[in-house]
């Protein structure tokens, strides 16, 4: 009896102690692995507390937002990824066009270039600047390579040191799959200036990009650069890289005013009202770049459904709507096809002009529009 007591002591103690030090393990981790980023503190706090979209120290959606699961739906989703359906990724090789570096060896000044990343990743080529848009160019959306989702494509159009000197990169906000640690380390000696929402700048200090070249934006501000205009708008997501850090940074879309084109890149967002007050304020539209994909009904305040993305489009008084967020990273449930065939067939019901261009293709604005169906 006395051995058999002194196992289980034993036993516990174990298991006792495995548990601290992996609890001591996984807090260092987050505590000092560079990829989570930095804290925010000082005047970039006392500017964060002061912004009016900041309560009960976290920023709070422009709308009413649930982005908390019940028991129930915790247990549905769990058994969801069990059962895993068909088609959530693509078992061939979809086409990447790759880029010749070569072409950059001169800027293109009098025409709209886009070209397309995959996800949410972006070059526009305006007014003879060059911009990337949530640059998220690395292999797998985690803050480890081992644990994640990874990119459908195994090579990007061009890598990061063949890209060119870029004017400025815009983030929308710190996720993962649109902030990367690995993408800004090999970028930031080729990026002029970021622009990024309040507090995001933190991150960017942390990894070595100076301050003087990071500009942070609240909703409805508007900062001049190189003859552009970038505003930060509002969006309904959230933010957060760690276990204890949801909300403490702003997430938002962006328009992009030149002298003669205007953009929308909508980040990451659900439906909600402000995409008529955003059209009505800075539309109409030559190309809206916005969220479809990555989607579920148990999390649909935060993501939209293809069909409210042909809203939101039309909300923004938008000529040409480029649907994105997904074809390059599986983060939800449903086929990896899924959302680009029914944000089509709603814009083909109401008219609405859709561009759906291959990775790493570019294409020139109020030309041929990209429209062949390649993931099929």
């Amino acid at each position: 009896m006395e051995t058999r007591t002194k196992v289980i002591r034993m036993a516990v103690y174990i298991v006792s102690v495995t548990l601290l030090l992996l609890t001591l393990t996984g807090s260092g981790f987050l505590n000092l692995a560079p990829q989570f980023g930095g804290k925010i503190k000082g005047e970039r706090l006392e500017r964060v507390q002061q912004s009016p979209n900041y309560s009960d120290g976290v920023f709070q959606n422009p709308v009413e937002t649930s982005m908390d699961l019940s028991v129930k739906e915790y247990f549905k989703l769990f058994g969801n990824y069990l059962n895993k359906g068909e088609n959530l990724e693509p078992d061939w090789v979809i086409p990447v066009q790759e880029i010749n570096p070569q072409r950059f060896r001169q800027r293109q000044d009098t025409a709209t270039v886009i070209t397309w990343f995959g996800h949410s990743a972006f070059l526009v080529e305006l007014d003879g600047k060059r911009l990337l848009l949530d640059p998220m160019l690395g292999n797998v959306a985690s803050p480890v390579s081992f644990i994640g989702p990874e990119r459908f494509n195994e090579k990007l159009p061009i890598s990061i040191e063949d890209l060119p000197a870029i004017d400025a990169v815009l983030l929308s906000h710190d996720h993962y799959d649109h902030l990367d640690y690995g993408s800004i380390m090999g970028l930031k000696e080729k990026v002029a200036h970021f622009f990024v929402p309040l507090g995001l700048g933190a991150h960017l200090e942390a990894w070595g990009v100076p301050a003087k070249n990071i500009t942070e934006l609240d909703w409805w501000q508007e900062a001049s650069y190189q003859g552009l205009t970038f505003v930060s708008t509002p969006a309904r997501h959230f933010s957060g890289r760690g276990l204890t850090d949801r909300m403490e940074t702003l997430w938002t879309s962006w328009v992009i005013r030149g002298r003669n084109d205007k953009l929308f890149f909508s980040g990451d967002t659900g439906y909600f009202d402000g995409f008529k007050e955003i059209g009505e304020k800075y539309g109409p539209f030559d190309l809206t770049m916005v969220e479809c994909g990555q989607y579920n009904e148990m999390w649909s305040d935060i993501h939209m459904m293809p069909e409210q993305t042909v809203q939101a489009h039309l909300d923004l008084r938008g000529k040409l709507l480029m649907p994105i967020h997904w074809g390059a990273f599986r983060l939800a449930l449903h086929p990896w096809t899924e959302p680009i065939e029914r944000a089509r067939a709603s814009a083909r019901a109401v008219g609405v002009p859709i561009a759906t261009p291959v990775i790493g293709a570019p294409f020139v604005l109020h030309q041929a529009i990209p429209s062949v169906p390649w993931w099929r």
